[in-house]
C-alpha cells in the first residue's frame, strides 16, 4: 500500500492495467495478461514444449497439513528431544530381539523382475534408495534372492517405498507371538483422564535383521540390487518380531500406564501429576533402547484420544466417527461376500450395539451355504437399523475396580443378548444368535443360555467380582434352590457357582437400559471403508471385539489390491490419472484410495498379470465355471475396465483349455460343402453302405445292403445277414451289381469292416473298380446311400405297422416302388432315369404308353436322357450346395496345426443304464499331418488310439491356442467309434450277492477320471477275465 500511495497508483481491474507516476514525474503504466481461456495444454503440446527444453515440474495438490508442535511448548517431552530427531541417527543398535526369517525346509532362492515405474516414481526411487544407503540401513547385494519394489501413496501425500515379499513370505514359517485383544486393551484406561500417543519413526527401521537371514530380504530395481540390514515393511513376521520388542522394553509399565500395539505407545494417567511421571519413564525407557519416536504423530497431553478406531476420555470409550462413517457410506450388499464384508466391519463395534446379532440375523441368514439371496423388506430394515444404531453409538464407559457390575439378559427364538453394566451406566452389548441345537430349548433353558453366555462373554471382569444378573424369567430366580435339574442345567449351575452372582427378576430392565444410555451425536465425516481396513491390514491383525467370536473380516480380492497397486506403473492409465485429477475426464475419477476408475470401474493396469488375474478369477474359479467370452465380458464390466477388454477377454476364452475340451460349437459348423464330381454314365459310380440291427426275420435276415447309382439314382435293396462271409458278400455283389449293370468304375463306402477287409479290395482291385471311403466319422461324404437307408427303414417300419409279418419277403417290392418315385434331382424317377421311360404299375399302366425305338434313334434318346440328368443333378448340387453353404464357415488348417478332435462321449460302452455325459467333447490336442483333399486332414493319432482311421473332416476339428505356462494333460484311450475307453483303476470293495438260490460274487470298480461316487459294482468272473492285473 505505501508503494501505491507513493506512486499515486491507480489500479484499472477490468482491464488490467496499473498507472502510476515514476520518480522523474513521467506517467507509467504495467499491463497484465489479458488472454482468457484455460490454462490448461494438451499432452502433445507438453511433449512438444519438452523437445525445446522448457523448465517443467511435476506438482501433487495436496490438502492443508496440520501444524507440527513445538517440541520447547511440551511439558516434559522437551527434555527430551533426542528422542524425538529429523532422521532416524543410522543403524539400531545390538538388541535382545533381532528379526528371523525361518524357512521351510527345502526352500530354494526366489527371484522376481524388477516392476516397471513411472519417470516420477523413478526419481523417488533414486532418492530414498541414496537415504537408505546413508543411513546404512540397506547395502549393495549379491544375494540369489530378490524382490521387486513398489510405491505406496502416504495420507500426506509422500511415497512410502515397499518390498513385494509375498513370494518370500509363502514360505516363511510363521511367529505365532501373541498380539493384544484389542478390547482388553481398551479395558486397562478404566479411570484414566490424561492420554499421550507415541509413534515411532519408521519402527520397523530401529530393529535388526539377523545377519544370516540378511540375504534373504534381498530387492531388485533399475538402480541395483539391495538388502536390507533391517526389518522392513512387508515382512510377514514383522508385527510380531516388532511386538515382542515393544513388550520387553516397556514390560515394567505394562497393564499399569502403558498400552502397547506395534508401534502405537498409549500412556495413560488418571491425573496431570500422575501423567508427568508416566510420561518422563517411558521416554527415558525409549532413550535407554535408543528408540525414536516421530513428534509429528505424537499427541501429549490430551483429555481424549483416538486409538484403534475408538475414541477414549475419562467418561468411557466411544466409536471414532471417522471410522464409524465407512458403515454409514456402505451400500446395499447384493452378494453375500459383501454382506460378510459389512458385517464384518460393522461387528467390530458390535460392543456399542445392543441385539447386535438379533438385528444381523435377516442379514446372516443370506450368507449360509445354499441360502437363496433374496433382499427381502426385513434385510433393509435390518441394514438401515444397523447403520442407525452405529450412527448414534452410545458412550460406553470403562470398567472401574472394585466395583459391583450389573448383567441385564434377555433370550429370544433367534438369539442371546445381555448388558453389561457399572453404577447405571453401559460397559458393553454382547449377542449371539442361536445355534441349531439350542432352537429346542425351552423358555427357561434359553433364559438360562443366556446367563451363561454373559458370564462367559465378560468372565475378565465379572470373575472374583460381585454382580448381579437380572431376567425377564421368574422362575430362573429360584434356580440355586431347585431340586430337579436336568444334566445341562446341572452343568450350567455348576459353571455359575464360580462366580460371585445374584439372579434377579426385573421385568422393565428394557426401561432402564434405555435410560442408562448416553447418547452422543456430532458430525460423521466421509471416509470410505478402505481407509479403515487398510490401517487394520497394515498392522497384519484381526482385531478381537467384545464377543469371542468376532473378528475385523474385510478383506478384498488380490486383484483389486494389485490394481491399487500398480495402476501408477501403467503408462496410458498414469496418463488418464493425470487427466483426472485436473477434471478434464468426466467418466474418470479417483476415489479415496487414489484409485483410478472408469464410471466407477477398476481401471485395470498392463502391469504383469494382473489382467490375466481378473479373467481367471472370472473364468475359472469355483463360482464362475468358464462362461463363454460374452456372458463373461458382460460381467467383468461390471467392475472392471481396460483399454481392448472385450478383445482380450475373448482371446482369454480362446485359449482355456478346458473350454475348448468340453463345451459344445454352437456357431455355424465348419467346412463348406464341397459335391462329388458327377458320374458320366449309368451305374459308373456307385455307393453302398449296411442297415444292421433290424428284427431277424424268419428265413434269418436281420440286414440290408443298400446299393445306388450315383447317376440315375436307381438302388438294389439285398437281405443278408450280419454273419455273412466275405465270400457270401462277393456273390452277392456279382449277382446283383455286376451280372446287371455290368463292373463300376468306383465304389463310394463307409469304412465298415467288410469294405475295408482284404478280401473286398483284393475283389474290387482284380476288377478294376476304385475303392473310395467317406471320410472317418463325417458320414455326409456318402450322403445319397444315408438317405435311401432312411427311405428303406421308413418302408420297413410302415410294412410291419400295416402288414406285419417278415419285412424281407417284401423286400424286391420296396425296391420296385422306391426305384419307380419320383425324385426331385432328377424330376423323373429312377427307373425312367435308367431305362428312358417310365415303369408300368397297375395304378399307371396304359399311361406309360409304347415307344419302340430301333437303331440310331434309340441311342440318340440315351444319350439325350443322360445329358439331361446329368444337367438336372448339376442344377441341384449346386442349389445345394448354396443352401448348406450359408449355414457353414469355412475352416482350414495348416499342416502341423495343433488341433483337437471331437469324440462321441455318449457311444459306446454303458453300464447299469448310464451314459458317459459328462466325459471331454474333445481330446487332444494332435498335430496336422496332411490335407487330404478340400475339408479333410490327416492326424498323427497316439497309440492309445488303435483301430481309428486318423483321416478326419474339419467339421470334427477345433484349432488349439496355447496359452503360455500351460500343461496338457494325458490323451486318454477311445475306441475305434470315438467312444471312450472305461479303464478300470482298482477294486474297491467285494461282496456277494444272492439271487434266488444263486450267490454271485461283486466288485466295486473305481474307474479312471471319475469320482468315488462313480464307482460300479460288476461280476468278480467278468472283471477277474477282462482285467487281471487288478487281482492280485
Amino acid at each position: 500500500m505505501d508503494w501505491l500511495s507513493r506512486y499515486d497508483a491507480v489500479i484499472q481491474c477490468r482491464g488490467k492495467r496499473l498507472d502510476f507516476r515514476k520518480d522523474s514525474g513521467q506517467p507509467g503504466s504495467i499491463y497484465g495478461d489479458s488472454r482468457q481461456g484455460s490454462p490448461a495444454i494438451s499432452a502433445v503440446c507438453a511433449q512438444r514444449l519438452f523437445r525445446a527444453d522448457c523448465f517443467a515440474c511435476l506438482v501433487s495438490v495436496l490438502g492443508t497439513v496440520s501444524s507440527v508442535p513445538l517440541l520447547d511448548e511440551i511439558p516434559v517431552a522437551r527434555e527430551f528431544s533426542d528422542v524425538f530427531p529429523s532422521n532416524l541417527p543410522g543403524l539400531p543398535p545390538d538388541r535382545d530381539v533381532e528379526f528371523v526369517i525361518d524357512l521351510e525346509p527345502g526352500t530354494r532362492p526366489i527371484a522376481k523382475a524388477p516392476y516397471r515405474m513411472a519417470p516420477r516414481e523413478l526419481e523417488e526411487l533414486r532418492t530414498q534408495l541414496d537415504e537408505l544407503l546413508a543411513k546404512g540401513f540397506i547395502r549393495p547385494s549379491s544375494s540369489p534372492w530378490g524382490a521387486p519394489v513398489l510405491f505406496v501413496k502416504k495420507k500426506d501425500g509422500s511415497m512410502r517405498l515397499c518390498i513385494d515379499y509375498r513370494e518370500l513370505n509363502k514360505v516363511t514359517i510363521k511367529n505365532r507371538y501373541p498380539l493384544p485383544r484389542i478390547d482388553d486393551l481398551f479395558d486397562q484406561l478404566r479411570g484414566s483422564a490424561v492420554f499421550s500417543k507415541i509413534d515411532l519413526r519408521s519402527g520397523y527401521h530401529q530393529l535388526r535383521i539377523w545377519e544370516s537371514d540378511i540375504p534373504r530380504t534381498a530387492f531388485r530395481s533399475r538402480h541395483g540390487h539391495f538388502e536390507f540390514l533391517v526389518m522392513s515393511f512387508g515382512l510377514t513376521n514383522a508385527p510380531s518380531a516388532f511386538m515382542d520388542m515393544m513388550n520387553r522394553v516397556f514390560k515394567d509399565f505394562l497393564d499399569k500406564f502403558v498400552v502397547v500395539f506395534i508401534d502405537d505407545v498409549l500412556i495413560y494417567s488418571r491425573n496431570a501429576a500422575e501423567h508427568d511421571q508416566h510420561l518422563r519413564l517411558v521416554l527415558s525407557a525409549l532413550r535407554d533402547h535408543q528408540l525414536y519416536a516421530k513428534l509429528s504423530k505424537c499427541e501429549f497431553w490430551l483429555p481424549q484420544v483416538s486409538f484403534l478406531g475408538h475414541v477414549v476420555n475419562k467418561d468411557g470409550i466411544s466409536v471414532d466417527p471417522e471410522k464409524i462413517s465407512a458403515v454409514m457410506d456402505w451400500h446395499r450388499p447384493s452378494t453375500p461376500k459383501e454382506i460378510r464384508s459389512f458385517l464384518g466391519l460393522a461387528g467390530y463395534y458390535r460392543r456399542f450395539v445392543e441385539g447386535f446379532s438379533t438385528l444381523a440375523a435377516p442379514l446372516t441368514k443370506l450368507t449360509q451355504k445354499h441360502a437363496a439371496f433374496i433382499w427381502s423388506d426385513k434385510c433393509e430394515e435390518a441394514f438401515l437399523e444397523l447403520k442407525s444404531r452405529l450412527c448414534s453409538a452410545p458412550v460406553l464407559t470403562l470398567p472401574a475396580e472394585g466395583k459391583d457390575y450389573d448383567v441385564y439378559v434377555d433370550a429370544s427364538h433367534v438369539g442371546l443378548g445381555g448388558v453389561l453394566m457399572q453404577e447405571g451406566k453401559v460397559i458393553a452389548y454382547g449377542s449371539r444368535q442361536l445355534k441349531t441345537h439350542e432352537r429346542n430349548y425351552p423358555t427357561h433353558d434359553l433364559e438360562f443360555a443366556a446367563v451363561i453366555f454373559a458370564l462367559k462373554l465378560w468372565r475378565h471382569l465379572l470373575y472374583g467380582a460381585q454382580c448381579k444378573i437380572f431376567t425377564d424369567l421368574k422362575s430362573l430366580k429360584y434356580v440355586f434352590t431347585q431340586k430337579e435339574l436336568n444334566l445341562r442345567q446341572r452343568r450350567w449351575l455348576e459353571y455359575v457357582a464360580d462366580y460371585d452372582v445374584e439372579i434377579q427378576y426385573h421385568p422393565g430392565k428394557a426401561n432402564v437400559v434405555a435410560d442408562a444410555l448416553s447418547r452422543k451425536t456430532g458430525k460423521i465425516f466421509n471416509l470410505t471403508a478402505d481407509c479403515l481396513v487398510e490401517e487394520f491390514l497394515l498392522m497384519d491383525i484381526s482385531a478381537g471385539c467384545c464377543d469371542l467370536q468376532s473378528s475385523l473380516s474385510v478383506t478384498e480380492p488380490s486383484w483389486i489390491s494389485l490394481t491399487r497397486l500398480h495402476q501408477k506403473e501403467d503408462p496410458d492409465l498414469l496418463h488418464l490419472y493425470l487427466r483426472a485429477e485436473r477434471g478434464e475426464l468426466p467418466d474418470f475419477s479417483i476415489d479415496d484410495s487414489g484409485t483410478l476408475k472408469y464410471r466407477g470401474r477398476f481401471c485395470i493396469p498392463a502391469v504383469g498379470d494382473i489382467r490375466v488375474m481378473v479373467c481367471k478369477e472370472a473364468h475359472g474359479s469355483s463360482v464362475a465355471y468358464h462362461p463363454g467370452s460374452t456372458k463373461m465380458y458382460h460381467e467383468l464390466k461390471q467392475i472392471a475396465w481396460w483399454y481392448g477388454m472385450k478383445g482380450d477377454i475373448a482371446r482369454y476364452v480362446s485359449k482355456c483349455y478346458t473350454c475348448k475340451r468340453v463345451k459344445a460349437d454352437h456357431g455355424r459348423p465348419g467346412g463348406k460343402l464341397a459335391p462329388l464330381e458327377i458320374p458320366t454314365w449309368k451305374w459308373e459310380s456307385i455307393s453302398m453302405d449296411f442297415i444292421t440291427g433290424l428284427p431277424r426275420s424268419p428265413r434269418g435276415f436281420d440286414s440290408v445292403w443298400v446299393i445306388v447309382d450315383r447317376l440315375t439314382k436307381s438302388a438294389h435293396f439285398v437281405p443278408y445277414k450280419i454273419d455273412y462271409p466275405m465270400k457270401k458278400i462277393a456273390e452277392l455283389y456279382l449277382d446283383e451289381v455286376v451280372r446287371l449293370h455290368g463292373v463300376p468304375v468306383s465304389i463310394i463306402s463307409d469304412r465298415d469292416s467288410h469294405f475295408t477287409s482284404r478280401f473286398w479290395r483284393s475283389l474290387q482291385e482284380g476288377l478294376g473298380t476304385d475303392l473310395r471311403y467317406s471320410t472317418a466319422y463325417h458320414p455326409q461324404t456318402n450322403g445319397q446311400t444315408e438317405r435311401v437307408n432312411q427311405i428303406v427303414e421308413d418302408m420297413i417300419r410302415c410294412y410291419i405297422l400295416d402288414h406285419g409279418g417278415a419285412w424281407d419277403e417284401r423286400l424286391r417290392l420296396m425296391e420296385f416302388a422306391y426305384n419307380n418315385s419320383y425324385q426331385e434331382s432328377l424330376q423323373m424317377a429312377p427307373f425312367e432315369a435308367l431305362y428312358g421311360r417310365r415303369c408300368r404299375t397297375p395304378l399307371f399302366w396304359t399311361e406309360a404308353g409304347e415307344r419302340p425305338l430301333l437303331g440310331p434313334d434309340a441311342l440318340e434318346e440315351v444319350e439325350v436322357s443322360v445329358k439331361l440328368i446329368r444337367e438336372k443333378l448339376r442344377v441341384a448340387q449346386e442349389r445345394y450346395e448354396k443352401n448348406a453353404n450359408r449355414r457353414r464357415s469355412d475352416l482350414e488348417f495348416s499342416v502341423e496345426d495343433l488341433v483337437f478332435l471331437k469324440v462321441s462321449p455318449m457311444v459306446g460302452v454303458k453300464r447299469f443304464g448310464k451314459n458317459r455325459k459328462l466325459d471331454p467333447r474333445y481330446v487332444g490336442p494332435f498335430r496336422i499331418l496332411e490335407r487330404i483333399g478340400v475339408s479333410a486332414y490327416r492326424l498323427d493319432l497316439p497309440a492309445s488310439f488303435p483301430g481309428v482311421h486318423n483321416v478326419f473332416y474339419v467339421s470334427q476339428l477345433r484349432k488349439f491356442v496355447r496359452s503360455s505356462g500351460q500343461v496338457l494333460d494325458d490323451v486318454p484311450q477311445l475306441e475305434p467309434n470315438l467312444s471312450y475307453v472305461e479303464v478300470p483303476v482298482r477294486i474297491l470293495d467285494t461282496q456277494d450277492r444272492v439271487l434266488r438260490t444263486k450267490s454271485f460274487p461283486m466288485v466295486k470298480v473305481f474307474w479312471k477320471n471319475q469320482d468315488l461316487e462313480s464307482a460300479t459294482w460288476e461280476l468278480e468272473s467278468a472283471m477277474r477275465e477282462a482285467h487281471p492285473h487288478l487281482f492280485p
